[in-house]
């Protein structure tokens, strides 16, 4: 289910976005007046697309973007009359995938849209590869070290690598899990 969240404290803006997005196919729409719901609405509902304005009560957009994006990440359009670099820079800062600005013709919601979700995929699948590569390491180093306390039992490196992954295998665990064990012992 497509689900996106429209954040404005003006109920016209609000309904105007909702619409919009109703045809760009988007099964749901959660509305909120302030940051503050809209964090609540998104922790709880998992939009795919947040639109949301800048200026609004209780919480801003641009703190209310901070604080989505490390407990419900999901690609933000900010809705603004502002235009100055400090604005800008902020919400770049909070992790904000696309600005409109205010008054907005309603063909430019759709560009600014497409390339927020597209953006926000791109870069979430870079932080996925780069967790990976980060795993990847971690292993290599830990297996490294687990043959070198192999190695110091007068086995080839060759021989200790075959003995980690035989004992993997007979095990049932990952050859990460058999070098720390390994170093465990070591200790």
């Amino acid at each position: 289910m497509k689900i996106a969240l429209v954040v404005d404290d003006e109920p016209l803006i609000r309904r105007k976005v909702s619409e919009l997005l109703e045809n760009y196919g988007f099964d749901q729409i959660i509305e909120a007046e302030n940051g503050q719901e809209a964090l609540l609405l998104a922790v709880t509902h998992k939009p795919v697309l947040i639109v949301m304005d800048v200026t609004m009560p209780v919480m801003n957009g641009i703190n209310a973007a901070k604080k989505i994006g490390i407990e419900a990440p999901a690609p933000i359009v900010l809705l603004t009359g502002n235009t100055d670099a400090q604005t800008i820079s902020e919400a770049r800062d909070a992790g904000v995938m696309s600005y409109l600005v205010k008054p907005f013709r309603d063909e430019q919601l759709y560009p600014a849209v497409e390339l927020a979700m597209h953006q926000y995929m791109a870069v979430s699948s870079l932080q996925d590869q780069v967790s990976k590569l980060e795993e990847t390491l971690e292993t290599r180093k830990l297996v490294d070290k687990a043959k070198g306390v192999l190695m110091g039992t007068g086995l080839s490196e060759p021989e200790a690598y075959r003995k980690m992954q035989k004992l993997a295998m007979s095990k049932r665990k990952t050859l990460k899990q058999v070098a720390e064990a390994i170093l465990m012992m070591a200790d």
